[in-house]
């Protein structure tokens, strides 16, 4: 299963974006993780199929209800596994 990184740009804290991601990447069975970074953007590492990827990136591509995202990077990286999907905080 592919690994990726993405980096979203935009009003993406304060809008409940990782919480929210949590609960998408549960129903698409993508484990990894989540946090904030400091210059204001999320940051994700996630491990998953293919189709399920894609579906995840789709959604972060817009977010939760609040969120206004103006980009997503996506970068595959090294393959990584993990057990579930969780927030890190600093």
């Amino acid at each position: 299963m592919p690994t990726i990184h993405l980096l979203i740009t935009g009003d993406v804290q304060g809008v409940f974006f990782r919480a929210t991601a949590i609960e998408v990447a549960d129903r698409y069975g993508i484990t990894g993780w989540i946090k904030n970074t400091r210059e204001g953007n999320v940051e994700v590492v996630a491990d998953g199929d293919e189709i399920s990827l894609q579906k995840f990136i789709e959604w972060c591509k817009h977010g939760p209800e609040k969120a206004q995202v103006e980009k997503v990077a996506v970068t595959n990286i090294q393959q990584t596994t993990f057990d579930r999907f969780s927030i890190i905080r600093h």
